[in-house]
This record gives C-alpha cells, structure tokens and sequence, in this order.
C-alpha cells in the first residue's frame, strides 16, 4: 500500500502518528504514513521506536523501500513486539542520528560543488561520508576543506523545489551523478537547491538535508583515496583537521 511519506516535505519531523496497514511475515511493518526515511541514494535508513497506545515500544533496526519506491517497511530489532493491522502507533525517529545523517548528506553536496566533477559513487554516514569522482587531477584535502568551510560559513540557504520527472528527462544535465539514478517513480523529482536561486548548486536528491548551510557544522576532508586511474574517494569527517589523529 503506497506510504505518505512525511520527511519528503519536512526533514525537520522526527514524530508524528501512523496506523499499521500490514506485517510481513519477516516481521517488517507498513505503516499510513510514516517520519521515517528509507535507505536510499546512499543515506541509511532511520532507525527509532515505535510507540504503542499502552506506553510499550518496538525498537527499529532498520527502515528500508519494498518492491517499489512507494512502500516503505520498518523493520524491528529482533525479540520485538507484534502490532495488529489498523493499531495506532507513535513514531518516534532517532533525531540525533538522523540529523547528524542530514548534516552529512548536506556536506557532500557542498564538496560536490567544489569539485564539479561527475560523482561515481557516496555513501552517507554518522561520523565519515565518502564521495567518489570520476578525476585524474591531483588536488589538495586543505584546499578543499577551506572551500568547503567557506561555503559552510557564508550561511547559505538549502531547501527542496520539486519538478516532473518529465522535466528531469529534458534537462538530463542537472544530474551529477554517473551511475546513480534520481529517485524516480513518484511523478514528480525534488531538486535540492543551495544557495538563493539556486546560486550555489542544484540536484536531483532524496534524501534529508539540513536547512542551511552553518547546520553542518565544522567538517574536513581526512584523506583523499586513488581507486583506479581516473577515480579519487573523498573522505569527509566532522570536526577539524588533525581531529581524528
């Protein structure tokens, strides 16, 4: 049964209510409506609890998509309890993970402005992200720091504008990433914008992002990999320079 799901339009809500459409054998739940955001494009899925009308709680270990980008299953730790099909429940998200998870996604597109070369692979974490260029130059992790710093300091706005994926398929251009495909399927593509006008950057994304730019905090990159002749893996780390030592 197709989701409302919620974090699309507010990356903020870490709470909000559901009722149980269906339980999976594996013990996977659906939910009306749903806070929780689904692995995708490289971010992992919210993790949190579910919030019974008795008080009781049913720890989540994972959130994922199903068969389709429309059905969203949360998945409880093992040793949880059951709901019954239309229980009402409290989601409750694991904010500071999530938010460090929004911080994060936030800064690879800021180093994705800063190197403007095709993206060939990321992964978003807690505490280290990754971004892979397709690149030969030789380029230095201080400089891109202090860039990227830069960008985190001038305080500029990010925020979603949605477009069809109609739109998405004229402009072709707008999509920096080789070999992952925007999130398609929901009629309409959400283009995260950085800056006013969209000044700084603009791409196809589903995932959850802060609401400008002083949010991620103080971020480095720690190292710089060679992964093949005309790849380089970017590292990004919160805090300072020197900080992981």
């Amino acid at each position: 049964m197709p989701v409302n799901a919620l974090y699309r339009d507010d990356f903020y809500l870490s709470t909000s209510e559901a009722v149980v459409t269906a339980v999976h054998d594996d013990g996977g739940i659906e939910l009306d409506q749903t806070c929780f955001y689904a692995t995708s494009g490289g971010q992992p899925g919210d993790t949190g609890f579910l919030e019974r009308e008795d008080g009781s709680k049913i720890a989540l270990g994972q959130t994922k998509h199903g068969a389709a980008k429309d059905i969203i299953i949360h998945v409880p730790l093992d040793g949880q309890p059951v709901p019954a099909v239309g229980e009402k429940l409290v989601l409750h998200v694991d904010w500071p993970r999530r938010y460090k998870l929004m911080r994060m996604h936030t800064a690879c597109h800021l180093l994705s402005v800063v190197c403007s070369f095709p993206i060939t692979g990321a992964a978003v974490g807690e505490d280290e992200s990754r971004v892979d260029f397709d690149m030969s130059e030789t380029i230095d992790k201080d400089e891109v720091t202090a860039k990227m710093m830069e960008l985190v300091n001038q305080n500029h706005p990010v925020y979603l504008q949605w477009i069809t994926e109609d739109e998405l398929a004229a402009n072709p251009g707008i999509v920096k990433s080789k070999n992952v495909r925007p999130p398609m399927g929901l009629g309409r593509v959400s283009l995260v914008c950085i800056g006013e006008n969209s000044a700084i950057d603009s791409q196809p994304c589903g995932g959850t992002h802060v609401s400008e730019t002083q949010e991620v905090g103080q971020i480095h990159i720690a190292k710089i990999e060679k992964k093949g002749k005309e790849n380089r893996r970017f590292r990004i780390r919160f805090g300072a320079p020197g900080d992981e030592a």
